[in-house]
């Protein structure tokens, strides 16, 4: 489990903490003002990238270590669209990436033939023909030492459009689909759930749906690996934000309870500022939580349901990183200029338990943009080892410009790095000694593996 206190040494971590905590204080010295987005000088100006696909600071590079279509260790061809991405230990040299491949049924047609008539036992659904559907993650073991890829191969599939997830404290993946398509007469199952992957897998394993946890439009999950509370983002106009309280910890298909967050004494709050500016920059909100029936939503209603009972409205809620005793997440088209906003929220350190109000959880925004250059549409997210945010911006409503930001402490923006293709970038996450980044080009899929000088700044 990355957090940024593994990586923070010294006087930068001391300096983040302090900057964090500041934030919760909410002095007007903090505030920013709402019509700009401030900046910093971060690593320095962006070096164009020769190969006219990735352009980094002076002193980092990367390398392709996975493309769409080459055969993996399995005999099977790397499927496209890569998206959200975790990674984890393995042993002193190697790490395991689990990887989603957010594919929707409609995909089919357009993947390697060999994918197009994949056909398993193991497969969550398949068509009328027995093929299985697309979606679903494959898994990379890279070594760090040799900078190779030993071992890829297909982990899961038949699932629709796996979007994001979040990492587990008890090794494993889990993969979200971002749909809530029913059984009909073309495909087998109902979809909107989550499901665990294993960094233990050697070979394709069948899917199980955590239906518990929720049938919605899920993005990203994250895990407060104190409580095993798993936190959900919704990638909807009008999302909520979840919690799941297991009730085995770590053991998420032994059930649990499902609950939407509201702002206490703020019913119905609007968090997107669309029309009016709600929610204040830096101003900290109490909060409390909501149970809701029926998780597994027949007809999607699980938002209209929490909203009814007072949950706050996101504007479609992205990645999701918990770091140490907070969790930072992107709602894409939030803000008065529909650009983006990364909220933080800080659990009580009673979460979950019957005495939570007592000391209530906290949300705040932490950045909202007004300049589409500095930062638009932030989707994935995690924590650099200088203790910044690296965000993947996801946006196609224009020319597409999309960027790797860094944010500090104080919500000031950085380019890191520039996708030269007509892409996304996503799933970005670090090796656990901090010194890799990886992340994926969505389509056509490559993932990257990127280092340099992560403490040293212009």
């Amino acid at each position: 489990m990355i957090t940024r206190r593994q990586f923070l040494k010294g006087t930068a971590g001391t300096a983040f903490a302090g900057l964090s905590m500041s934030l919760l204080g909410c002095s007007p010295k903090n505030k920013l003002k709402e019509n700009r987005t401030p900046t910093f000088a971060g690593y320095g100006a962006l070096v164009e990238d020769p190969n006219k696909l990735l352009d980094l600071p002076k002193g980092f590079s990367y390398r392709v270590i996975s493309e769409l279509d080459n055969e993996m260790s399995d005999g099977l061809p790397v499927p496209d669209r890569a998206d959200g991405m975790g990674c984890f230990y393995l042993d002193e040299h190697r790490v395991v990436l689990i990887r989603n491949h957010e594919l929707h049924p409609n995909h089919r047609s357009a993947s390697n033939p060999i994918l197009q008539e994949f056909r398993s036992d193991l497969a969550y659904d398949t068509f009328s023909d027995g093929a299985a559907l697309p979606g679903g993650t494959t898994n990379l073991i890279y070594n760090l030492k040799t900078n190779q890829v030993e071992k890829e191969f297909l982990s899961t599939i038949g699932t629709v459009r796996n979007c994001s997830g979040g990492i587990t404290p008890w090794q494993s993946w889990l993969t979200c689909e971002e749909s809530t398509m029913t059984s009909d007469d073309k495909i087998g199952q109902d979809h909107g759930y989550i499901f665990e992957v294993p960094v233990s897998a050697k070979s394709l394993i069948k899917p199980k749906p955590l239906k518990a946890m929720g049938r919605f439009n899920h993005e990203a999950a994250a895990v407060d690996p104190r409580t095993g509370i798993v936190y959900l983002t919704e990638d909807t106009n009008d999302s909520l934000f979840y919690r799941f309280i297991p009730n085995v910890s770590g053991q998420l298909d032994q059930g649990g309870t499902l609950q939407a967050l509201i702002i206490k004494h703020h019913a119905k709050f609007d968090s997107r500022n669309w029309d009016k500016l709600s929610m204040p920059l830096n101003q900290v909100f109490d909060v409390e939580w909501v149970t809701l029936e029926n998780p597994e939503s027949p007809d999607n209603t699980l938002r209209i349901q929490g909203y009814e009972k007072g949950a706050v409205l996101f504007a479609r809620g992205e990645g999701i990183h918990w770091a140490d005793d907070e969790l930072y997440f992107c709602c894409t088209s939030g803000g008065k200029k529909k650009l983006g906003q990364i909220m933080r929220y800080r659990p009580s350190p009673n979460e979950g338990k019957s005495n939570e109000s007592d000391f209530p959880g906290q949300l705040q925004l932490f950045l909202e943009s007004h300049d589409k250059s500095l930062f638009n549409f932030g989707d994935n997210l995690t924590v650099a080892p200088n203790g910044h945010l690296l965000v993947c911006e996801d946006q196609y409503s224009d020319e597409v410009d999309n960027h790797l930001r860094g944010v500090t402490a104080k919500g000031e923006v950085y380019d890191f790095a520039k996708i030269r293709i007509q892409t996304e970038p996503a799933g970005a996450c670090f090796s656990p000694d901090g010194q890799t980044l990886f992340v994926n080009l969505y389509s056509p899929t490559r993932t990257l593996a990127i280092t340099g000088p992560w403490q040293t700044f212009a």
